[in-house]
């Protein structure tokens, strides 16, 4: 019996698994695409830690104001994503900095971030996960 054989017999066997493996693949293929065409690049807890440390960055917060008062990142620019676009102005001497955007698990970062990319700001990250998995990943919040 040969490799392909055997494939389509262990498919036809678990279908409701072969059904889940295809359909999981190609939400995450879908995901992969949208986040390289509408999304900024990714940084982990880690990766954005040793950028903070490494370049002159700028970490903007796009949380609500009660979010930020509970605690963020230390010297945070915060700008709720609601208000973005009107202050966009107030990140203009940021231009040339790297730019960590984040919110509470990374979505709304994620569009500020490829709203600022579109407005001509190069270098601009967004915290996978937010600030759920920076704190996750046991490092340090404020509420300074």
């Amino acid at each position: 019996m040969n490799t392909f054989s055997r494939l389509m017999e262990f498919v036809a066997n678990h279908w409701a698994l072969s059904l889940a493996f295809v359909v999981v693949s190609a939400l995450l293929i879908i995901n992969e695409i949208r986040t390289r065409l509408y999304g900024a690049p990714q940084l982990g807890p880690h990766a954005a830690t040793q950028t903070l440390n490494a370049d002159n960055t700028v970490v903007l917060d796009v949380r609500e104001e009660n979010e930020y008062q509970q605690g963020h990142l230390a010297n945070a620019v915060h700008i709720p994503l609601g208000q973005l676009s009107k202050r966009i102005q107030e990140l203009e001497k940021f231009r040339n900095q790297t730019l960590v955007a984040y919110c509470r698990t990374g979505n709304r970062s994620n569009s500020a971030a490829s709203l600022l990319r579109k407005q001509g700001f190069s270098s601009v990250f967004n915290l996978a996960g937010g600030i759920v998995a920076w704190q996750n990943a046991n490092l340090p919040v404020t509420k300074k």
